[in-house]
This record gives C-alpha cells, structure tokens and sequence, in this order.
C-alpha cells in the first residue's frame, strides 16, 4: 500500500501480487481480482495462476455468478460451497463450471471504500475447507488494501478521471495477456511459464509489467535476452 504513494507505481503488478499473496497466506488454490471499467462490468485484472479454466470462471463472473452479486450489493459471499444448494440454484452455468475445473468452494470480498465499489477479491479452493472467521478476515483485510492502495493512487494523479486508474489496469492486463501468447508460442511453453519469464525480467530491469508486456507484442524488446523458463 506504501507503494502506492511512488510515482512509478504499478497497479498491475501491485494486484498480481497481492492475489498471489491470497494463495500464500490463506491456503486456497486460485485467486482473482476483478474491477468494474467505466461501463460497470466486472473484468479480470489479476489473477494467481493463469491457466485457462481459471480465467475462464473469473471471465464468466461478468454474467452470472457471486461476484457479480456482490459487486452489486457490497456484500461478501464466503464459505460457499459450489454443489450446494444456493450455489447450484443461484448460479447454475457458474457452479458447474466451477466443478468441472475442480474446485469445491469459492469465497467472495468486495473492493470497496465507504460506499464506492471498486470490484472484488475471488478465491477458490479445491478442497471443501470452510475459511475460519479469521481468514475471513484476512481475506477481507488484503481486499481493503487493494481498494485503499486503488483509491490512493487515483487521488495523487490529477489529470486522469475518476475510473482512469481502473481502466489503465484493464489496458494493461490485455498488453500482458498478449505477451504471455506471443512468448508461449515462441517458447512451445505453457502460459504460466511464459508469463513466470515476463515477470522477471520486468523485474531484474526495474520495467513496469505492462511496458515490458508491450514491447514484447511490439517486437521493440529482444526476447533472446529473456531467460526462458
């Protein structure tokens, strides 16, 4: 969150990071924050792992599915269990799916500061663990940090309109996305190790993760001197 007061902060990396720290500290198998763009729809902008069936259900959420209900209603949905009754009746498409990829409960937060809702924090997990009240919390805690790290950043640049931080996330989840299919179809590697590669550089040349992703598509950065997974 102190981060966020640097003037070369990055959003994108901030929220990797933050939905890998999600898996790390509270034991769940995926995590995903998903923001709303000016229109009001949720979109993926983060996630801990990349692979398809997993974007796949956070990109369904958009339609149907607890998040999209808590965005709505600010409420939190935890400790759901994907072939109970609530969720096979609420969210039908959404817990077969979820199922199907291997995941027996999910749990929901939502992004938000005072009354303004910025999107939500989505985990999943493959075992049928209910999360104490006091992961509950902690998830919670990491969503608040997320929205209050959002909302700070926005606050410090004067020139851009009240969603332009979220929508510079959107853009550059799309660059990222784009540059994990270039370097995995070069590579004949899986996207997770394509972007594991991306991420690192970035890192080793202290590059935003959106710029590096950028040049990649672009054809301006040599992937010769990009350590292959």
């Amino acid at each position: 969150m102190a981060d966020s007061l640097n003037g070369v902060f990055d959003v994108a990396a901030f929220l990797q990071s933050l939905a890998v720290r999600c898996v790390e500290l509270l034991g769940v198998s995926a995590a995903g924050v998903l923001l709303a763009d000016p229109q009001g729809e949720l979109r993926l902008v983060a996630s801990s792992g990349e692979h398809t069936w997993v974007l796949d259900l956070f990109a369904l959420q958009q339609e149907q599915g607890p998040c999209l209900d808590c965005y709505r209603s600010g409420a939190a949905h935890t400790n759901i269990a994907l072939g109970g009754l609530e969720a096979t009746t609420v969210w039908p498409e959404f817990s077969t799916r979820a199922r199907a990829a291997g995941y027996e409960m999910t749990q929901v937060l939502p992004l938000q500061q005072g009354d303004q809702m910025l999107g939500t924090l989505n985990l999943f997990q493959a075992k049928p663990r209910v999360l104490s009240p006091d992961e509950v919390a902690l998830a919670q805690a990491l969503a608040d940090v997320a929205a209050i790290a959002i909302v700070q950043r926005r606050s410090l640049e004067r020139s851009e309109t009240e969603r332009g931080q979220l929508q510079e996330a959107l853009t550059s989840r799309v660059a990222i996305e784009q540059a994990k299919g270039v370097l995995a179809e070069r590579w004949r590697c899986t996207v997770d190790d394509a972007f594991g590669a991306l991420r690192r550089h970035a890192r080793a040349n202290r590059m935003r993760l959106a710029e590096c992703a950028r040049q990649v598509v672009a054809g301006e950065l040599d992937t010769e001197g990009i350590r292959r997974p």
